[in-house]
Order: C-alpha cells, then structure tokens, then sequence
C-alpha cells in the first residue's frame, strides 16, 4: 500500500497543471468573479468572460471535432489564410453566437433602410401628385374643423405648391 502512495501522488501531481489550464472565468451580474471547469451561463454577456480555457493541442493532424470542424492548432495555422476563423481561446460557440447576432442586426438594418426608401417613394409620389392638382389651376376646396367647405384662394396655393416642392425636393431623390 505504500508503494502506491507515490505513485498516487505523481499521477495526481501530473494531472493537476492540465486541470489549472481548463479553467473559465468570470464576473456575473453581481460582480462576483466566478471561476469554474463549466463555462459561464448564456446569460453572461462576452465582456463579462475573463478567461477562457485555451484549447488543447490536437493528437492527430487529420481529426475533427463532432461538430465537423478542424482541430485548434489547424484553425490556427489556417487562421492566417481565412480571417472568418475562430481565435485560439475563443469558444466557437460564442463566435457563433456574435456573427449571428450581427447578421441579424444587419438583416434588420437592410429592412429598415427598405422600408424608408418605400416610405420616400410613396411621400415623393404624393406631393407631386398634389403639385400637379395645384398647378392646374382646377378650384380647389378642404372641409374645415366644423365640416364646412372653404375654397383655396391664391395665397393658400401658393402656399401649398411651395410646401409639396420642399417634399419633392427632400423626398424624391
């Protein structure tokens, strides 16, 4: 039983330096520091991550993670090659996460700017239309608050032309 005890305690003693490499750490919402062999909950924002472990050197040259993607020490040497692959220390996962995040974001933006330039269309189409009801000289009348119709006078339509040329002008382009 003796014998064994050294032996015990270098196999442990080997053991214990692989173990400190693995190590994820972290602030949570608290501000404690959080250290853990787990990575940190989703709901901890990239910032909030420390440390990560580094990834372990790969054994064979022509293996793959099950998720089909090459070892760390390929992605590394191809890192300089492809620029979209992930860092050593860096979890794929949260890259993963962040380019997803910001296709999304810029998915949104494209919809956005789609959805003015239509909105400038449609004001560009409305105020011509109106400057060329103004400009043909037709009589023109608005219903008042009470419901009573009024008649456009002069002023009022010069006026008016004036304000669907300063749209034309902002929203036709």
């Amino acid at each position: 039983m003796r014998a064994l005890l050294p032996l015990v305690v270098l196999v442990f003693g080997f053991s214990w330096p692989g173990l400190a490499d693995a190590q994820w750490k972290w602030r949570d919402a608290g501000g404690r520091i959080n250290i853990s062999d787990t990575p940190p909950p989703r709901s901890v924002p990239d910032q909030d991550i420390l440390q990560r472990p580094a990834a372990p050197p790969s054994r064979t040259p022509a293996a793959t993670s099950p998720a089909g993607e090459p070892p760390a020490a390929e992605a590394a040497e191809g890192a300089a090659s492809a620029p979209a692959e992930p860092k050593l220390g860096v979890d794929p996962e949260l890259e993963a996460r962040r380019r997803a995040q910001e296709q999304e974001q810029q998915a949104r933006q494209r919809q956005e700017e789609q959805r003015l330039a239509l909105q400038r269309a449609e004001n560009c189409e409305r105020a011509r239309s109106s400057l060329r009801q103004l400009e043909s000289g037709m009589r023109m009348a608005r219903v008042n608050e009470k419901g009573e119709r009024i008649v456009i006078d002069d002023k009022e339509r010069a006026l008016e032309m004036q304000r669907a040329r300063q749209v034309i002008a902002s929203e036709c382009r």
